[in-house]
């Protein structure tokens, strides 16, 4: 009877250690959750589609990070993602870069993101790039995404910017020639471009068409300036040299403004483009008030969805590059991509490196770079047929150009090109007096920036 006892006992101790054990070992395992951050500001909402249930900014990367966690085996992963509003981003980033505790992942357009390459802030990531990315990911994609000699950002999507048309307002002028296929970027060289706006101007049915122009302007703010640089471009200046420098100063930079400022003068833009922004420009051809303006795939997407929603009045938008002297159409996106902030722990910078790799590269994740335009070359693809013009941005690829040039300083940079042009539309400065001190201007900050550039002083 006592050895019974005693065997029960045993076994009862047994089991409450075995108890015991499973516990401890269950708040161990809880201590080794390594926990990341992701943030991002809105890029659009649903996993796969802005139509699925409970649609928000987070849904996706909330899907990828349980995704992840699960086929994880490094680790037991936690990823935390947050929203940020676009117009906190820097602030945010700012406070907590100064406190020491920055996100892990930042998911942003590149353009926005380049000064923290510079401060030093980011970190390259070259190793969780392989050969199959870099080829289903045109080289185009990866010029704005390097800066020196490494890789900062993993492109996951792009949004062009284009021109856009109004084809009915075309057809009234009797332009029907330059009018292009619903699923066409059109390219018209720039005799042909003057011609359409000199028709437009003269022939456009003003009872159709009442306080119509034939083309938008703007230089309030640095909003939409991209287009600005663009049209800069448009008599061969390269903008940037090798060493960073603007190099707009020259006879092809003058030409390019002394163009802007005649069809101003010309009465083929809207007046006011120094008072006017790019908002209003926008709401203008939205309101059938001008047959040529600037887009991207977002703003264009926006507007066809706005007319299917009765929000704005019907009619037929089209896609056509900013043309240049040259003929060769000038083109520029806006590419989409994580960074990685250095956060000093290199058990949290491996695993958001293997979260990047994963949801830049899954398969199944990386279709959800429909919802702007896809980088890979596969994924257009699989869709082209559900929307061709993923086909014709993929044509443009060759000619687009990476508009910051990946200097240093770029978000200061934006501050001095619209005073500028709104000296050259107001008759305060000639075209070389305004590249000049734009260049002067320019190169100032460039040259201030690059002092405390890591990659200039490496």
């Amino acid at each position: 009877m006592m050895m019974a006892l005693f065997s029960l006992v045993l076994v009862v101790s047994v089991l409450a250690a075995c108890g015991d054990s499973d516990k401890d070992s269950g708040t161990k395992k809880d201590k080794d959750t390594v926990e990341i951050s992701l943030w991002l500001t809105p890029q659009w909402k649903g996993v796969f589609d802005s139509d699925e249930d409970k649609a928000d900014f987070d849904s996706f990367f909330k899907y990828a990070a349980e995704k992840f966690e699960k086929e994880y085996d490094k680790h037991k992963v936690k990823v935390n993602v947050e929203v940020i509003a676009g117009d906190q981003r820097d602030e945010m980033l700012n406070v907590n870069l100064n406190g020491g505790t920055p996100p892990d992942i930042f998911f942003e357009s590149v353009f926005a993101m380049g000064d923290y390459v510079h401060r030093g802030a980011l970190l390259p990531m070259d190793d969780i790039i392989d050969d199959e990315a870099k080829s289903d990911i045109e080289d185009t994609f990866w010029e704005p995404v390097t800066f020196g000699d490494n890789v900062y950002f993993y492109p996951f999507s792009h949004m062009p910017g284009t021109l856009v048309y109004n084809a009915d307002m075309f057809k009234a002028a009797g332009l029907d020639k330059f009018v292009g296929d619903e699923s066409e970027i059109k390219t018209w060289t720039l005799d042909e471009f003057e011609t359409i706006l000199e028709t437009l101007k003269s022939d456009t049915p003003k009872d159709k068409y009442s306080n119509a122009y034939p083309m938008g302007l703007f230089a309030v703010n640095n909003q939409g300036d991209t287009w600005n640089l663009a049209y800069l471009r448009m008599f061969g200046n390269k903008f940037f040299n090798d060493e960073g420098n603007i190099v707009l100063g020259d006879e092809s930079g003058a030409k390019a403004t002394a163009w802007l400022k005649k069809i101003y003068d010309e009465g083929l833009t809207n007046p006011g483009a120094e008072s006017v922004s790019s908002n209003d420009v926008n709401a203008m051809f939205q309101n059938q008030q001008l047959g040529v303006s600037f887009t991207n795939s977002v703003l264009f997407n926006n507007i066809k969805a706005d007319m299917e929603n009765g929000n704005v009045n019907e009619f037929d938008a089209r896609l056509a590059n900013i043309p240049s002297e040259s003929g060769d159409p000038l083109s520029f996106t806006y590419v989409t991509g994580a960074a990685l902030f250095d956060t000093g722990d290199d058990t949290r910078i491996e695993v958001s490196k293997d979260f990047v790799k994963f949801f830049s590269s899954d398969p199944e994740l990386v279709t959800a770079s429909k919802n702007g335009v896809p980088v890979r070359k596969s994924v257009v693809d699989q869709f082209k047929d559900e929307n061709p013009l993923f086909a014709a941005y993929e044509e443009n690829a060759p000619y687009m150009f990476s508009f910051t040039g990946n200097v240093p300083g770029y978000n200061e940079l934006r501050q001095v090109l619209y005073p500028e042009l709104q000296a050259l539309y107001t008759n305060e400065k000639t075209p070389e007096e305004a590249v000049n001190s734009y260049q002067e201007k320019g190169n100032d900050v460039i040259e201030k920036s690059k002092a405390d550039s890591v990659i200039f002083n490496k």
